[in-house]
């Protein structure tokens, strides 16, 4: 195998890989748990803001 055919395997390989990981994101299935994880950020604020009410 020659370091041309050794660079077209890797090329291959990674594209191979980048498809696949944008097939999972965009996969209906995992849609709930991603809309969950954008959620968190808001959660941790409006749980900060329910503590600081109790304190005053």
């Amino acid at each position: 195998m020659s370091l041309n055919e050794l660079r077209a395997a890797v090329t291959l390989l990674s594209f191979l890989v980048f498809i696949g990981i944008v097939a999972w994101t965009l996969s209906r299935r995992r849609n709930e748990s991603f809309e969950e994880a954008a959620r968190l950020p808001f959660a941790a604020d409006e749980a900060a803001t329910r503590l600081e009410g109790r304190h005053e």
